[in-house]
């Protein structure tokens, strides 16, 4: 009788293995699968309400703005050409150096039809609410490399009209800074060669995922090259 008890007590719980092993496994399996697309799929919606939402999105708890706009510069004629514009000299210790995730100034290409918050930074906040320069790059006014990021649905959906010869404006506290774009093209999203943060002399280049309408990361990207006309000159030795 004992023995019989026994082996009916031991199918039970065979049974009750076959239902909750499977069970267990598939939990588990579903976990793994949700770790991995669900961050991925939040980038995707966020991407997409901000293109798609009438609504106008404010992320402006999650970033201080130190961006006082100035006149100084502005009066400039754009058309001027027959002599190289004077560019004033600024110490650093008098600018308000920004800090990752300051909004600092903002970026205008009027025959794109851009006109932008610029944060220093390239983060998720930062391209949230404007566009963003890549903190391994320098601001404007340091005499080296600037490298900026955007939206391709949002924000820099406007470099698809970008054509040589055209007009870039960086506002900032300290100076108002123009440049003109001398090339555009489109490039592998891994291709090295797009830019030269080593180099010794101020350029511009802004960026954005390539095609301009398509939601989510692309595999190419869209360059927009442009040289320094004028602005201020930061001296870093004082």
């Amino acid at each position: 009788m004992h023995n019989k008890h026994h082996r009916s007590s031991h199918r039970s719980l065979n049974g009750k293995n076959f239902i909750i092993l499977p069970i267990a496994f598939s939990v588990l399996i579903i976990g793994i699968c949700a770790a991995v697309v669900v961050p991925a799929g939040m980038k995707f919606y966020d991407m997409a309400s901000l293109f798609f939402s009438d609504n106008k999105h404010d992320f402006s708890e999650d970033y201080n703005n130190i961006y006082v706009p100035t006149s100084e510069g502005l009066e400039e004629s754009s058309t001027e050409t027959s002599k190289a514009p004077t560019n004033k000299v600024i110490p650093i210790t008098e600018i308000d150096y920004p800090h990752y995730s300051d909004q600092f100034g903002e970026l205008i290409i009027d025959d794109c039809g851009i006109k932008v918050p610029l944060f220093y930074g390239d983060g998720d906040t930062q391209l949230n609410n404007g566009v963003g320069i890549y903190t391994g790059s320098f601001i404007p006014g340091y005499g080296r490399p600037i490298l900026v990021a955007g939206h391709n649905v949002t924000y820099f959906n406007g470099l698809k009209y970008a054509q040589k010869g055209q007009k870039i404006l960086i506002r900032t506290s300290y100076g108002n800074y123009r440049y003109e774009i001398t090339d555009v093209k489109v490039r592998d999203k891994d291709d090295e060669s797009a830019y030269d943060l080593a180099a010794k002399e101020e350029t511009l280049t802004l960026y954005t995922c390539y095609p301009f309408d398509e939601i989510g990361l692309t595999p190419q990207r869209c360059f927009v090259y442009a040289k320094f006309i004028s602005g201020p000159i930061i001296d870093k030795t004082r």
